[in-house]
């Protein structure tokens, strides 16, 4: 039994396929299908029922995958013991993060992190949350700060939700009426983002779900340039809650509730290689990440209802 063959079974059981599980490990089928071969060879018994649309374990297969799981989680414990053995100057952490996280929610945890960590060397690499992800799994980053991330080798931590909020200025005319129907959204003036992005494609996703064809009069890119334009009142946009918050609490922009649809769900992850738990210093980071996750709030509804002439704000909860 080896290390890349017990990876290759928990990734077919997790994706029900060997041409997922491929795409997933980024090798070949045929790669995939000669691990799981070699290893229901060394067990002299059938891991997965083949036939059916999709591949379900058998009886030999729901047995292994507890051990699999404790498997690959012992050899990361016993690699991070040998790490925490070399000699080190303070420490090393390299970040992956969506451009969200890191402009909006890494610079004040990272004031924090670096206070009590000041001998730590700290890089930040951002991009998109499926280049976050590959950056970890290429080992370029010790862990990556995204919204929505999962695959079977990374292990992910939510932080809390970040729903995308139908967002505009406060003296914007189609902002003045706080709940609405989604019909009604539909010929307002919206500010997309990102076309073909996660985000972008859940915020179309939502409209055509309901026959709907939204009223695009702007794309850009980025969520900084759209959360812009929506502050010059040229629309109105579906923004992740981490990038207005500050906007919302000030009054300067409100939120819109859709009163006849599903919230625009995201979550706020960390992740790291499965194989490669975090160091001491990915360790340190993740407890500050989560104190400021923990007190990072929308402004709440009563807090609205006592704020006198502030604007009043509606948030969208994922």
């Amino acid at each position: 039994m080896e290390i890349d063959q017990v990876k290759t079974f928990l990734a077919v059981a997790a994706q029900g396929g060997f041409h997922r599980a491929a795409e997933v490990l980024r090798v070949s089928q045929p790669a995939v299908s000669a691990r799981i071969r070699a290893l229901e060879d060394s067990l002299g018994a059938s891991l997965f029922v083949r036939g059916g649309a999709k591949l379900v374990l058998t009886p030999a297969g729901r047995t292994l995958r507890p051990h699999a799981e404790q498997l690959l989680r012992d050899v990361a414990q016993a690699r991070q013991a040998i790490h925490q053995l070399q000699p080190s100057a303070g420490g090393a952490l390299r970040i992956a993060a969506a451009l969200s996280v890191a402009t909006y929610f890494l610079p004040d945890v990272l004031k924090l992190y670096q206070a009590a960590n000041p001998k730590t060397m700290v890089t930040v690499r951002a991009g998109n949350s499926k280049e976050v992800l590959t950056m970890v799994l290429d080992g370029e980053a010790d862990m990556g700060v995204a919204r929505s991330v999962n695959h079977p080798d990374v292990e992910t931590m939510t932080l809390r939700d970040d729903p995308l909020i139908l967002t505009g200025h406060a003296r914007h005319p189609d902002a003045r009426r706080r709940r609405v129907r989604l019909e009604e959204v539909e010929s307002w003036p919206l500010i997309f983002y990102d076309r073909g992005s996660s985000d972008w494609t859940l915020t179309q996703g939502l409209f055509r779900r309901a026959g709907l064809l939204p009223n695009v009069v702007l794309e850009v890119e980025g969520i900084e340039a759209a959360k812009r334009m929506v502050e010059r009142r040229l629309g109105l946009g579906f923004l992740p809650q981490i990038a207005v918050a500050h906007e919302l609490r000030r009054g300067a922009l409100v939120a819109i509730e859709i009163i006849d649809a599903e919230p625009l769900h995201r979550n706020l992850d960390v992740i790291h290689r499965r194989d490669q738990p975090l160091t001491p210093e990915g360790d340190a980071l993740l407890k500050v990440l989560r104190v400021a996750a923990g007190s990072w709030k929308p402004l709440g509804p009563e807090k609205r209802a006592s704020s006198g002439r502030r604007a009043r704000t509606t948030s969208i909860r994922g």
